[in-house]
């Protein structure tokens, strides 16, 4: 990357951090069952809520007990289960539309991240409805109140039920884009493990690793607090604890609670600190090709982290000794080292694999829609350019 561009990210990166404290950041308040979260909306005065979700989470009956106990505190339920993977802006806007035409008065997304991300943009629309959704792309283009919105994570590892992101693709072009801005933050967030009992191990593993990678770039930023700092070893801690568990047992209850919270934990930090450019190359496949999001974090976290080299090397140590990966003890070279190590072995427990399928042909597209997402908001520890993320994508590619 060339000077003049790298003092300018740094510089917009340094003007972030230092209006960290007066951003109006929103932590969601936490519930713990469906029926407290029917007796809350109705309590509210609301009588249609707008329920969205996918067609797997909908035949696997996870929305069942909400519907029915909203039912019971005189709620009408209107479903929109066409929500797809790396959900898209006709995804987006017919939500809004049966928000509209059926006269809905909240929003209740149950899902993993592309139920909550349609919900967030269609919150968007029916909030603004003479702006054009291509308009709201970007960081603070959206303002207001969306209609009291309730997000019921049903897995462990997007972490959306406590972000201001949405992350939509367009429809002809796959061009993946982000909308950013403090209302799209749920107002509440549902944590049931019973919500996330049933889930597909292959699954399990690969939400389970996109929250290890939320934490990992939160924490190895530029723009870390206290806060999010503390929050990153956490998570980290709890997965490295419990998601082989979750993986390996589907109906443990306690490891399945405990990865709730470790997304919920690295949501809340990389809310605040931001990702790296392991999410960037990662959407940028996800629209491409509609790669899952998890498995291609899972999949690029560790070639990245190695991509960075010494810059991440201290901070990478650090976590790694404080989430127990590492022995106390440990120099800052093994330390990282090992904990790159500990991505790679636990992946490969869970049937991750170390490669994806990549078109060297479309390398340089993809990297350069890499670069115009990360660059220059998000503090990685190295910063580069397109040409630069290429290498990425020729280590990853089968």
């Amino acid at each position: 990357m060339n000077i003049f561009k790298r003092m300018y990210c740094r510089l917009y990166q340094a003007v972030f951090y230092l209006a960290l404290p007066f951003l109006p950041y929103r932590q969601p308040r936490l519930l713990h069952s469906v029926g407290e979260t029917a007796g809350l909306i109705s309590s509210n005065g609301k009588r249609r809520a707008l329920l969205v979700t996918d067609a797997n989470v909908l035949a696997l009956g996870l929305c069942d007990g909400l519907i029915s106990s909203l039912k019971a505190e005189g709620v009408d339920c209107v479903v929109y289960s066409d929500t797809v993977a790396n959900p898209t802006v006709s995804n987006a806007m017919a939500a809004a539309k049966l928000y509209n035409e059926r006269s809905c008065d909240c929003i209740i997304a149950v899902g993993g991240g592309s139920p909550m991300d349609c919900a967030k943009a269609a919150g968007a629309i029916v909030t603004h409805p003479k702006k054009s959704i291509y308009k709201m792309r970007g960081v603070l283009k959206v303002f207001g109140r969306l209609p009291l919105f309730v997000a019921v994570p049903t897995t462990s590892g997007t972490g959306s039920e406590t972000t201001i992101a949405a992350v939509i693709t367009d429809d002809k072009t796959r061009d993946k884009f982000t909308i950013i801005s403090f209302c799209l933050a749920p107002h509440y967030a549902l944590l049931d493990p019973a919500m996330t009992i049933g889930l597909p191990p292959s699954v399990t593993a690969t939400t389970g690793m996109d929250a290890l990678t939320h934490a990992v770039e939160a924490y190895i930023g530029k723009s870390t607090t206290r806060m999010t700092r503390r929050l990153s070893v956490e998570a980290v801690s709890i997965v490295r604890s419990n998601l082989y568990t979750a993986y390996s047992d589907g109906k443990n209850e306690h490891a399945r609670r405990r990865m709730q919270y470790a997304a919920y934990c690295a949501g809340l930090a990389f809310t605040i600190s931001y990702v790296g450019y392991v999410h960037a190359v990662a959407h940028s496949l996800g629209g491409k090709y509609n790669t899952p999001h998890g498995l291609a974090n899972a999949v690029i976290l560790p070639y990245v982290l190695r991509r960075y080299g010494r810059h991440a090397v201290k901070k990478l140590a650090k976590l790694s000794r404080k989430s127990g990966v590492s022995d106390v003890m440990a120099s800052d070279k093994r330390a990282a080292e090992e904990f790159i190590t500990f991505i790679e072995e636990l992946n490969a427990r869970m049937g991750i694999p170390k490669k994806l399928p990549v078109a060297v042909g479309d390398i340089p597209e993809l990297a350069r829609h890499a670069d115009k997402e990360a660059n220059p908001l998000y503090p990685v520890p190295a910063l580069m350019d397109a040409k630069q993320l290429q290498a990425i994508y020729f280590d990853i590619k089968e």
